[in-house]
């Protein structure tokens, strides 16, 4: 079984994705880390994110791989556990950049797939119209715009040293799904047959349920 979610940054995808993997016993993957192990990886080989090519050429080169339950899963670089270095505010910057260029996104969607092979939940911003448009069931969540930033500002402040404000995340988040949504390849959509679900008010319990209830029964 692939179960497909997307959705903008701050949505509940990852605490989500990790709860239905956990309860379908299904391989977890999470795209965003993969993404960011690639900007890591552009940051510490001092690569100009301007140079597609480069960049590209890296995210070929680079191995990358998830290991470990949904709750604690690793992202592993080059067999290096990178999974506290990829939560920085200036890996979350690159990240942004560099999985606009399409070479890169091709690179990792080829491995998204090949991972896959044996059913996985898998959470991403193109999970249900590109990676894998027949996904048994794709989900779209979503939630107002304040509500995902107060939920990304309170993470970044619980697992970093973080000085963002709430003001700049917000603007930050905004920022984020202006270049998803209008990038050229593989932009934020949702996907053909997706369930979309708003979870503004909503506990990530009751999503939860809702979504579990979805697969259960069609």
């Amino acid at each position: 079984m692939i179960i497909a979610i997307d959705g903008p940054s701050g949505s509940g995808k990852s605490t989500l994705g990790r709860m239905l993997a956990r309860a379908l016993k299904l391989l977890y993957i999470d795209t965003g880390s993969m993404y960011r192990a690639v900007a890591l990886a552009v940051i510490n080989a001092q690569v100009d994110p301007s140079d597609k090519g480069a960049v590209t050429a890296l995210a070929d080169r680079i191995e990358i791989d998830l290991e470990g339950d949904p709750e604690t899963l690793s992202v592993l670089l080059n067999g290096r556990d990178i999974t506290d270095q990829i939560r920085t505010e200036s890996v979350t910057d690159m990240s942004s950049i560099v999985s606009t260029i399409p070479g890169v996104r091709r690179a990792m969607v080829e491995r998204q797939r090949a991972m896959s092979k044996r059913g996985a939940v898998l959470n991403g911003r193109d999970i249900g119209s590109v990676v894998f448009p027949d996904a048994d069931v794709k989900f779209f969540l979503t939630a107002a715009p304040e509500e995902r930033a107060e939920r990304r500002y309170k993470e970044e402040h619980m697992t970093a040293a973080s000085t963002t404000t709430y003001a700049e995340t917000l603007a930050d988040m905004n920022e984020r799904d202006r270049r998803d949504s209008t990038r050229v390849d593989s932009p934020l959509k949702i996907a053909y047959n997706a369930i979309v679900i708003d979870s503004t008010g909503k506990s990530i319990e009751q999503v939860f349920e809702e979504m579990l209830e979805r697969i259960n029964h069609g």
